[in-house]
């Protein structure tokens, strides 16, 4: 019988569920006229759409449920909640968030559970008005469909020991269980917060209390949860930031490893538990635990010697702040600076008759400044698009004032269309593209990844646009770039049409897309040479470059022509005549120890981190070097390692908060080769589960020189021995699109850009550390390897796992044959687009080979006879088989 999991699970317009391996759920607080000022004063003025934004701002800061409170005295907080769960209501953005109806008051709580959407969590109810009145508010709660909040307070008073957290929790959850038949998973218990360090002798052991108590009932009370308010532990020294921030930070540490696992954190008001200084964590622990009669006085002590030096490195760190004004928006553009901006923005606003001019002034007098250094080789990329993360707050914050004048315009140098085209949803290198050009004042219009031709074509012509770029990763892509590039001719574009992306080159641009189209073709290979490029092609004088570009490109297609006519390709058949041979009958042939399909639905990521290959990160940042000597490079050397610091904060959010999921599946077959080129796999009962294609080598080589297929590297079945492979889909995407998104809404390109090349870092981690788990478990033919990462980067093992698409097996159609056999889609949801891209993009898809000879080869170019026969053996057209092989097929 299959077992039933009872987690919390709680809603907005999304779900929030909340499972023994989810993070620390926090509550969004400022939403409660008893906690913000600012909140009461605008609730009281009736301002409640500016309210909103206040709710908007804790969506955004990572609060993972809104506690809203209306209890004020001179309130009517029953409409005041009615109103503004309302307006919530219509506010998509905010509305995806469950909602905590908080009140003291009854009366305001059903109020709010009957107009609040979704399932919500009411704070609170409590035995402290008896056991009847209890029971009456638990059972309205179980039918307004909300999660509870169950305050530790009965008819005697609150609960202050743990003794009475211990009696109240008990009674509580019985009666909600057995005589409400309340769900479990969905109490929450509050065994109340206490303020330490108060200098009374009572209050010793009230963190400590509190810690025993939420572990007794995650212990003792099936699938109940716990929460709380964590300020109130430090209230004692209000006025020490220092001091009550780190007391927050060691009691949430310490009482989430007790089990506490939701609660109202203000997160401005936390230390990193890590980054407090030892001594003073000495101090606050020492309180905590009450593990020194002596504790509370020692603490107060020496909270005196750290009061306000936080203030004092500020005042120091920030001198230029005293600069003339359009050297400080100039400074914050430059170093990337965005906690200054607005206020900084809105002094130049009052200085000018219209708001535009700040954009086309201050702002743009900053840009250029970005864009001379990024030109002269003294900015580098990563810097530059912390630029435009600021450049967009500002722009963001001018934007109202702009339409409310409704004769404000931008004029920008120019107007280009991004687009990563059809089937494919890579979009790491235009996204830094568009970034570099919206920081040199050109308007982008981005459609995203995945964008049909038609799309491209009507944007194109309904904006009016005076660029367009194509941008694509997989070899299906080269393709898709030169259908449109025919479609632009054929309607009559008079456009430069830019193409970029890995698989693309200046080759492909200029043999098989400059000549489908009028206009000028160019190749951009980086983002540096971008900004040049755009502005050649846009000067009103650009005749010239035109036809230079052209006349490069027709030189280059000739002669690439010639040199590829002068490669001498043997038949397929003597292809396979040459193919590498095995001796099978004393190589070593290991059985699995495990056959058949495995899934990993929830891979715990921080595994990761020592799997990671860090140099092609800093390549997609257009920084050149291997790691880890690029930190140290004199050119490269300081911005890589700004940039690796800032990757390694966002990646330690990514462990301690489960930001991305990470999934696998893989299965280990019985194997062998049939028709020299075809690698059958079979059931453990011999029959045949599925068939993989491999491609042969075509390059006449000399003698002695083989002609590699994948399929060498498994025992052909004539030879009457029964070998093995495997193949994989690994992925650590999920959660990498809503992320980005997020940081794209807050004007955050930097992380936006950065949480995708991180998952793109991971998949690839996870498929070395999955690759050394077949190696040495699974399949268990490399028992006793003992390699470094460098090793491992290097691939310094036995076997190999090439992937569909890549040099050795350039055939992206491998893939379906994948997903067949593992049941990718149904098993871990990574699904294929049209142009057999994978979804999410941050994931690896291949084969397992552990032959000691096994090893890596490109496939190089195919002829006409190969391509006919792949066609027959794949059961599909020639045409079919061309499309998805064209850049492999020899001239």
């Amino acid at each position: 019988m299959t077992k039933i999991n009872k987690y919390l699970t709680l809603s907005g317009l999304e779900p929030l569920i909340v499972t023994p391996e989810s993070n620390f759920i926090n509550v969004g607080e400022r939403t409660n006229v008893t906690g913000s000022r600012k909140f009461l004063r605008l609730i009281k003025e009736d301002k409640y759409h500016e309210a909103l934004e206040v709710a908007r701002d804790q969506v955004e800061g990572g609060a993972q449920i809104i506690d809203v409170n209306m209890d004020e005295g001179m309130l009517d907080g029953k409409q005041a909640m009615i109103t503004f769960l309302n307006l919530i209501a219509s506010e998509p953005d905010i509305a995806r968030l469950p909602i905590m109806i908080d009140s003291s008051k009854w009366e305001i709580i059903e109020a709010g559970l009957q107009v609040v959407q979704g399932k919500s969590v009411v704070n609170s109810i409590s035995l402290k008005e008896g056991e009847a009145e209890f029971i009456r508010q638990a059972k309205l709660v179980k039918r307004y469909g909300a999660a509870v909040i169950v305050m530790a307070f009965d008819e005697v008073g609150q609960a202050d020991t743990l003794d009475r957290r211990i009696e109240i929790c008990k009674r509580s959850y019985e009666i909600l269980v057995n005589k409400v038949k309340f769900p479990p998973q969905d109490i929450i218990f509050d065994p109340n917060i206490f303020p330490v360090a108060t200098g009374m002798d009572e209050h010793k052991l009230n963190a400590l209390d509190f810690f025993k108590a939420t572990k007794w009932i995650r212990e003792n009370l099936p699938y109940a949860n716990v929460s709380g308010g964590v300020s109130n532990v430090s209230f004692s020294f209000r006025g020490n930031t220092v001091v009550r921030e780190a007391i927050n930070s060691a009691f949430l540490y310490h009482a989430i490893q007790h089990g506490m696992n939701m609660g109202i954190v203000n997160p401005t008001m936390l230390e990193v538990y890590d980054e407090i200084p030892k001594d003073l964590l000495t101090h606050v622990e020492d309180v905590l635990f009450n593990r020194r009669d002596d504790a509370t006085e020692r603490l107060l002590d020496f909270a005196e010697t750290v009061k306000g030096d936080k203030k004092e490195d500020v005042t120091k760190v920030l001198e230029w702040r005293s600069d003339a004004l359009q050297d400080r928006i100039t400074h914050s553009l430059v170093k990337g600076i965005d906690a200054f901006i607005i206020e900084d923005v809105e002094e130049a606003r009052q200085s000018v008759s219209k708001p535009i001019e700040v954009i086309e002034g201050h702002l743009m007098i900053g840009m250029n400044v970005v864009g001379d250094l990024f030109g002269s080789g003294k900015m580098f990329l990563p810097q530059v698009v912390k630029s435009a993360r600021v450049m967009k707050k500002a722009v963001a914050y001018l934007q109202p004032f702009i339409e409310a004048e409704k004769d404000g315009k931008q004029e920008f140098a120019g107007r280009v269309l991004m687009a990563t085209v059809k089937g494919d949803v890579h979009d790491i290198g235009k996204n830094i593209v568009s970034v570099v050009l919206g920081c040199n004042n050109y308007e982008i219009i981005d459609l995203g990844v995945m964008v049909p031709p038609e799309k491209i074509i009507e944007t194109a012509k309904r904006e009016n646009v005076d660029i367009i770029g194509l941008s694509g990763l997989i070899t299906p892509s080269l393709d898709e770039m030169v259908y449109v590039s025919k479609e632009m001719e054929k309607q009559g574009f008079n456009v430069p049409l830019l193409i970029g992306g890995a698989t693309t080159s200046r080759a492909h641009a200029a043999v098989k897309i400059a000549p489908n189209y009028s206009n000028t073709v160019v190749h951009v290979n980086d983002a540096s040479r971008a900004v040049t490029v755009v502005g050649d092609l846009l000067k009103k004088d650009s005749r010239i470059y035109k036809e230079q570009i052209r006349e490069e490109y027709e030189k280059f297609r000739e002669q690439f022509l010639k040199r590829g006519k002068k490669k001498d390709y043997c038949s397929l058949e003597d292809a396979r005549k040459r193919k590498f041979k095995i001796d099978w009958n004393s190589t070593e042939i290991v059985k699995p120890n495990q056959l058949g399909v495995q899934v990993i639905d929830d891979f715990d990521i921080n595994k990761l981190e020592d799997f990671i290959d860090w140099s092609p990160f800093f390549r997609s940042w257009d920084l050149h070097g291997k790691y880890p000597d690029i930190l140290t490079d004199a050119v490269v050397g300081t911005q890589a390692s700004e940039l690796f610091k800032d990757a390694k904060v966002l990646l330690k959010r990514v462990f301690n908060e489960k930001l991305l999921q990470a999934k696998a599946v893989f299965g280990l077959f019985p194997a062998n080769t049939v028709n020299d080129d075809d690698i059958e796999i079979y059931e453990e009962n011999g029959k045949v589960k599925s068939t993989f294609l491999t491609l042969r080598q075509q390059l006449d080589k000399r003698e002695g020189v083989s002609n590699f297929a994948l399929a060498d590297f498994v025992a052909p079945k004539d030879s009457g021995k029964q070998d093995y492979m495997g193949c994989f889909c690994v992925t650590a995407g999920f959660g990498t699109a809503e992320l980005a998104k997020q940081f794209e809404s807050n004007h955050d390109d930097y992380n936006s850009i950065m949480i995708k090349a991180l998952a793109d870092r991971l998949a690839e981690a996870f498929a070395e550390y999955l690759h050394k788990e077949i190696r040495t478990t699974h399949w268990g033919y490399a028992q006793d390897e003992n390699l470094s990462n460098d090793e491992l980067i290097k691939e310094s093992y036995k076997g190999i796992r090439p992937a569909p698409g890549y040099p050795a097996c350039p055939d992206h159609l491998e893939k379906k044959t994948i997903w067949k056999v593992l049941q990718v889609k149904e098993t871990i949801g990574v699904e294929l687009t049209e142009s057999l891209a994978m979804w999410p993009a941050a994931s690896v898809s291949g084969y397992y080979f552990g032959n000691k000879e096994a090893r890596y080869f490109g496939l190089g170019k195919i002829t006409e006879d190969q391509l006919k026969d792949y066609a027959k053996r794949r059961g599909i057209s020639n045409e079919e088989a061309e499309k998805w092989l064209s850049p492999n097929l020899a001239d």
